[in-house]
């Protein structure tokens, strides 16, 4: 059973350690991991996937010192800020209870002034752990003999009550008199002390200190979990297509609901059926360089390491430095014939797609959300279920319609009396059935994504049978004919991902990232481009407006301000621009407006009558990793993952443009304003502005 833990190591050099790093994260799971004498200068890169490195560089001009804490994304966390001249980070996480972990080193020459270590510990929230590379030398922690550092650190512990964790093991080796030392330490505050247990590790991992292993005792740990996904590269296609029967029976159901759960039903019993499922567990970090020969030569590095503790003679030394040298070679070796073959794959044939794949593999990049925990009401919340609750409601309060200004809420209240009746006995060509051409070509627009929360994917809708694709349009047409949205349809699943340079704490300062259902994507797309076929027809949408719109693009607007900041120069003008971020755009849009707008513009029947029922109701529950939140209603604005919510709420927005007057030049894309107004009269601007 795996339990909270927490490493020490002063690697001498982070960057050439990367291996040794995945192998602890590999085989212990680690809440995180101290570092010392990390060697980094401040623009090196350096990162570890599904962790967050917080870093302290040592800023001499050259590669020495540093600390640093490398935090799991699986546990809240929260970066300490530091005020102290040590070198020293510190990171407030859950472990489930809220400790402060300091990593802290003290070069052995330097001379370390009692009041920085006495300010550091006032900055640390309590209870706290303060583990490092303190180099000093007391038989209180094991030490043959004291010195003055050792003796200033015991007065440091004895000031503060901190009791001391380790339990006498060596924890450094020094090459030259082939002797063992106790120079790492770990220091807590009284309340945790029998909480933990203190181990050193038996393998220097090629630096000249062990890393040295704090786990929390009788308390088993909770394995983070991840969905359970479909390997789709492993998938029997021809076997889907086979035991993905739509048939006509499955949709001829009177309730709509019921066609829907039918549907469903059959394409993930065959999915479950022909395509295997990936692990709930988190997968281990890989090293594709790593092959038999590496696995070889460390261990018979190991097996010399071994033999020269037991017996430290020259001999045996000398023994261990050649397997050492001999596991290292071997190592960079495999890493270069791995990049070879990495780039070998970049030819004239590759995709752009592809291409940056590989760059962006070869750099280490990719997508990093650490968690941290939140605050409420002063309070703070670590809990999983408690802070996707938290999420979700601050998620769901941004749309209530409470938010609105007074004046504009008793205008709301007015307008909403008059219901809007979209029915009408004309035939326009907008309201009629979807035909097979019109489904496989928003089927080819797809591109591989998260699902819904009923788990079907685009993969598996468009391995369907012709037969059973017909059958999905034919249960579209009703859907469209009969004005019934399906129940399940209206409910999202929202992955919260943090704003950068916002505070984590802050449960608003999370982006609402949505999934729903790819069936009814697939069904918007459709709707969708009958919506904007008829108002870019019409020219209901202003020509300012740039936004998801074919044939334009964020340059158009960037053409149209330079010109006019070019006509101001020529004619020796003033020229005056404002650009607006509208807050919250998407989620506080009026919903009955836009079916207002669109009633204004004369649609009637099939189209505005699904839109209606897109907007009603919309529900959503908000994942962290495998837990879920309660169910919210999102009670205004544009449902957040459909399809069609960009359209709609240009069709909104666009009034915005009608009340300005001509002297003011605009362009708009999406929800991004920017107003401008040139003139000799700079109070004259001002006035229009």
């Amino acid at each position: 059973m795996l339990k909270d833990t927490l490493i020490s190591w002063n690697c001498r050099g982070f960057r050439n350690k990367l291996h040794q790093i995945t192998d602890f994260i590999n085989e212990f799971h680690p809440v995180c991991i101290a570092f010392q004498e990390t060697y980094l200068k401040p623009d090196d890169e350096a990162k570890i996937k599904r962790h967050s490195l917080v870093r302290r560089d040592c800023n001499s001009g050259r590669a020495s010192g540093g600390v640093a804490l490398l935090v799991s994304h699986d546990h809240p966390s929260s970066i300490i800020p530091l005020h102290t001249n040590l070198q020293a980070v510190a990171v407030r996480i859950a472990v489930p209870r809220l400790v402060t972990v300091c990593s802290l080193y003290l070069p052995p020459n330097a001379t370390i002034d009692r009041h920085d270590l006495n300010r550091l510990v006032t900055e640390l929230p309590t209870p706290f752990i303060i583990i490092g590379d303190f180099n000093g030398h007391n038989p209180i922690w094991g030490s043959k003999n004291v010195n003055s550092r050792g003796r200033q650190i015991e007065e440091f512990i004895s000031d503060h009550s901190l009791c001391i964790l380790n339990n006498g093991e060596h924890t450094h080796f020094h090459l030259g008199s082939r002797s063992f030392h106790c120079l790492d330490l770990a220091v807590c505050s009284a309340s945790l002390a029998p909480f933990f247990t203190f181990r050193v590790g038996n393998d220097l991992c090629e630096s000249d200190h062990f890393p040295i292993f704090l786990t929390r005792v009788n308390v088993p740990r909770v394995i983070p979990q991840r969905p359970e996904g479909y390997i789709f590269d492993k998938a029997d296609w021809a076997s889907f297509t086979t035991r993905a029967k739509i048939t006509w029976d499955m949709v001829q159901y009177p309730d709509l609901n019921v066609v829907i759960d039918n549907v469903t039903a059959s394409i993930l019993r065959a999915a479950d059926e022909t395509i295997p499922k990936s692990s709930i567990k988190f997968p281990r970090l890989r090293k594709p360089w790593w092959n038999r020969q590496c696995t070889e030569t460390r261990k018979n590095q190991q097996i010399a390491w071994n033999k020269f503790r037991r017996h430290p003679t020259v001999a045996n030394l000398i023994a261990f430095q050649r397997a050492k040298s001999i596991a290292r070679r071997t190592r960079r070796q495999a890493q270069r014939e791995s990049w070879i073959k990495l780039i070998s794959n970049i030819n004239s044939s590759i995709s752009v797609t592809d291409m940056w794949n590989l760059v962006k593999k070869a750099c280490g990049i990719y997508p990093d959300y650490p968690l941290s925990y939140l605050r409420k009401d002063g309070q703070e919340i670590h809990d999983s279920k408690e802070m996707a609750d938290v999420l979700a409601e601050a998620f769901a309060s941004v749309c209530e319609a409470q938010n609105y200004a007074e004046p504009f809420l008793s205008y709301k209240n007015r307008a909403e009396r008059i219901p809007l009746r979209f029915r009408t006995k004309k035939n326009l060509a907008y309201n009629a059935d979807f035909t097979i051409g019109e489904l496989r070509r928003a089927l080819s627009t797809t591109k591989q994504t998260s699902p819904g929360p009923d788990g079907i994917t685009y993969s598996m809708i468009s391995h369907l049978s012709d037969d059973s694709l017909a059958t999905v349009l034919y249960m579209f047409n009703r859907i469209w004919r009969e004005h019934v949205f399906p129940a399940k349809w209206k409910y999202a699943t929202v992955i919260p991902v943090p704003k950068p340079g916002k505070d984590p704490q802050n449960p608003l300062n999370y982006r609402p990232i949505a999934l729903t259902s790819c069936m009814c994507q697939l069904l918007e797309k459709i709707v969708n481009a009958h919506l904007t076929y008829i108002l870019e027809k019409n020219g209901s949408i202003s020509p300012f407006q740039s936004g998801f719109r074919k044939g334009r693009c964020t340059v158009d607007n960037l053409i149209l301000l330079e010109g006019a900041i070019r006509t101001a120069f020529l004619r020796r003008h003033h020229l005056v621009s404002i650009f607006f971020d509208i807050e919250k755009a998407y989620d506080r849009t009026w919903r009955y407006g836009i079916l207002k707008d669109l009633f204004d513009l004369d649609f009637r029947g099939n189209l505005p009558t699904f839109i209606q029922e897109v907007l009603k109701q919309r529900y959503f529950r908000v994942r962290l990793g495998n837990t879920y939140s309660d169910v919210y209603c999102q009670e205004e604005g544009v449902p957040q993952g459909s399809v069609l919510s960009a359209t709609l709420f240009i069709l909104k927005i666009n009034s915005i443009l009608s009340v300005l007057p001509s002297s003011i030049q605009k362009s708009l894309y999406v929800d991004d304003l920017q107003i401008s107004c040139s003139g000799r009269d700079m109070r004259f601007i001002e006035r229009q502005l």
